[in-house]
């Protein structure tokens, strides 16, 4: 199959490429696909309120998580503050955070993945490479294949999704940001250099706003000129990891290969806060809260961890950021608690001196919880809680994840209603 121009959907970008099987010289083809959900959190809250839709809208409280096409085609981008998000966009829909929302919908996208290929690395929640190379004779071309599952994702979940195909995961990469949003975009091996090469130097991967810079004092400011600099001159510019790095992506060589053994260095969730004042037990409440979503998320994968890292947003803007490990390796609820609760405590009087806007907590050095995890040694007279929350998991599974909530959190809900069982 032949097709005219590789971009199809809402994008206006486009690139006349031979869309088919494309297969050069030494059997490489453009397999390796990006797939990108568009403004994730923003594009949920439009697809589950339909008068959201075709409005700008931010997600967020006191700073910008996510924005939406409408949002930022005015200006607004991430981490933007809030206030100035206002001024951007004075009519911007600003709704809270959903994590359990976000998260079961990455689960049915990434569900559409997995029955598509069973070569996938997720990268985060809301994006991931996949390897088509063991389809082509069986399901069509690359470019079929990734129309199908933008069709499936767009049906099925009713989120919009673009999707960059290549030869290399850079390329891939690079390519569902031209086609962004909502469109679909192959680059031809053939034609790599005439794709990469009109590019500024942003889109190299690991390219930030200082070696952005630093490449721009030199006078590189497309990929054509890193590409014509020597090696060494590179290393010389920005030091010889980043150089070597540049280089080779400015001759479009990535030697890596879709990894499916990848797994995630920590699981964690954040909830971010307006700004104003709010007693030091509500927030206590809500990091309670995070902890909660956080446990089960790691007995669902079936991870424990043992690194508790709590990340804090003051009023002003600044961050702190404390760890703690505990003895043992869990995913149980109470002793992560205990350790969020202590740092948090510990943190008292700067909390209530500067405000805050956003608390957040991660559990880091994770392991399968299936490899002989030791049981944690609790305090005398302390209850094991394990069955306690396997107990919560199962109901959470069977009636949905409000079924139970903690006490203190019951005052945060507006409108919390206690949800009915089945008979």
């Amino acid at each position: 199959m032949d097709h005219s121009a590789s971009i199809v959907g809402t994008g206006e970008r486009t690139w006349p490429a031979r869309c088919g099987a494309v297969v050069v010289a030494g059997g490489e083809s453009a397999s390796i696909l990006h797939a990108d959900l568009d403004s994730f959190y923003a594009a949920v809250e439009q697809r589950d309120r339909p008068e959201l839709r075709g409005k700008p809208v931010i997600v967020g409280g006191g700073i910008v998580l996510a924005a939406s096409y409408e949002a930022k085609r005015r200006g607004v981008y991430t981490p933007m503050p809030e206030h100035r998000a206002r001024r951007l966009c004075p009519d911007v829909v600003v709704v809270p955070p959903r994590f359990e929302a976000y998260t079961e919908a990455s689960h049915r996208v990434f569900e559409i993945f997995h029955e598509t290929t069973p070569v996938v690395e997720g990268m985060s929640i809301d994006e991931a490479f996949l390897d088509v190379r063991g389809l082509l004779r069986t399901a069509g071309s690359p470019f079929d294949i990734a129309a199908r599952l933008r069709s499936r994702v767009a049906g099925e979940v009713g989120l919009p999704i673009t999707v960059g195909v290549a030869r290399t995961k850079f390329l891939a990469k690079v390519a569902s940001g031209v086609a962004k949003p909502d469109g679909l975009l192959v680059v031809d091996p053939a034609r790599e250099t005439e794709f990469l090469h009109p590019l500024p130097v942003g889109k190299l991967w690991g390219v930030g706003p200082i070696t952005e810079r630093k490449l721009h004092e030199r006078g590189l400011v497309t990929v054509a000129d890193v590409a014509a600099v020597t090696e060494e001159h590179l290393v010389a510019m920005v030091g010889r990891a980043a150089g070597r790095h540049l280089h080779g992506l400015a001759h479009h060589r990535d030697p890596r290969r879709v990894d499916t053994g990848r797994r995630r260095g920590s699981i964690g969730s954040q909830q971010a806060m307006g700004r104003g004042p709010k007693s030091f037990e509500t927030l206590e409440a809500l990091l309670l809260g995070i902890v909660d979503r956080v446990t089960r998320r790691m007995r669902n994968a079936d991870r424990v961890g043992r690194t508790v890292t709590v990340r804090l947003r003051f009023d002003d803007f600044q961050r702190a950021t404390r760890a703690r490990s505990l003895p043992h390796p869990t995913a149980a609820t109470e002793p992560i608690a205990a350790v969020a609760l202590g740092v948090f405590r510990d943190h008292r009087d700067l909390i209530e001196r500067r405000g805050l806007t956003l608390v957040g907590l991660s559990v880091g050095n994770l392991r399968s919880g299936s490899e002989g995890v030791e049981q944690l040694v609790l305090p005398f007279g302390r209850k094991d809680t394990s069955g306690l929350d396997s107990t919560l998991d199962d109901l959470r599974r069977r009636f949905g994840q409000s079924v139970v909530t903690r006490a203190s959190l019951v005052h945060q809900r507006s409108g919390f209603e206690v949800p009915k069982l089945p008979d």
